[in-house]
């Protein structure tokens, strides 16, 4: 999605103010020149110059016109790299929601607008995000021992990964790819695990491994947000319900689940086993498609 023309022409600005190439006090171009300029209209002039002064990146003097403000407390300009692992790190720590351009610049000691010059939007941003963590966590050497222990060892990594970086499985869509190099290297990885199966079998397969993973992979996140939200961890909050559960399964309406709940097996129950018994079902499934 393009970005509106001022503020594409504000990042640019904010750019040259934080590279230094528009110095303190030097004047910016006026509304007019701005027009003329860049083929817009007098109000998108007007919202660029006061998106920079919102910013504290500009101010008016009088008979002078609009300057670049003093540099005090300005960081310098950071790099696309540094923007993206800042841009992780926030959302390690607080989830996709919270982050925004805005919190990003922040912790970037940075204006809003500067941020611009490095990505598009926030989609672009994501997008930049997910493929710097994908690069992070490349598959392995193939391993030789068949096609289900290469298969294991892809989606094992990927597990850990969304362990890791809990947002990723949220950015992450197979209806809607986004174009990540590092994210495509994965599925020819696993395509390549699977020899002697057709093209499309092989990519299909490959993709539904990879849905496997991140679909469960997605409660990883919720939890998170929930334990963050109750300050209760998976096992306490299950703790503070023992009292709540008994009840529902007092009536003897639900044996099968009375039998599981009071059974040892339910204190170990979690994500981790979840993923891995489904990972060998979906494994048994793939099976009878090889070739005998």
């Amino acid at each position: 999605m393009e970005d509106a023309p001022y503020r594409r022409i504000a990042a640019a600005l904010a750019a040259r103010i934080a590279a230094g190439t528009l110095a303190p006090g030097e004047r910016i171009p006026s509304t007019r020149q701005l027009m003329a300029e860049h083929g817009i209209a007098m109000a998108t002039a007007t919202k660029v110059l006061a998106t920079l002064r919102e910013e504290g990146l500009v101010e008016a003097v009088r008979g002078v016109g609009t300057v670049v403000a003093a540099a005090e407390g300005r960081a310098p300009l950071p790099d696309r790299a540094a923007v993206v692992a800042a841009a992780i790190a926030i959302a390690d720590a607080e989830g996709l929601p919270g982050l925004s351009m805005r919190r990003l610049a922040g912790q970037l000691g940075l204006p809003t607008m500067a941020v611009y010059r490095f990505v598009v939007d926030r989609e672009d941003l994501v997008l930049l995000m997910m493929d710097k963590v994908m690069g992070d966590n490349p598959p392995p050497p193939m391993p030789g021992d068949g096609w289900r222990a290469r298969v294991e060892a892809i989606a094992r990594l990927q597990w850990r990964m969304y362990r890791r970086h809990t947002w990723l499985a949220q950015a992450v869509s197979f209806t809607r790819p986004l174009v990540a190099p590092n994210a495509m290297a994965h599925t020819e990885w696993t395509m390549d695990a699977l020899p002697g199966l057709d093209p499309t079998t092989r990519f299909t397969a490959a993709v539904l491994v990879a849905n496997y993973v991140r679909g469960t992979a997605v409660n990883l996140a919720e939890e998170a947000q929930a334990e963050q939200d109750s300050g209760l961890t998976e096992q306490e909050w299950m703790r503070a319900q023992e009292e709540r559960i008994s009840g529902v399964l007092a009536d003897a309406r639900h044996p099968l689940m009375a039998s599981f709940i009071t059974s040892p097996a339910a204190q170990h129950f979690s994500l981790d086993g979840l993923f891995e018994f489904g990972l060998q079902r979906l494994l048994d499934g793939l099976a009878p498609l090889r070739p005998a």
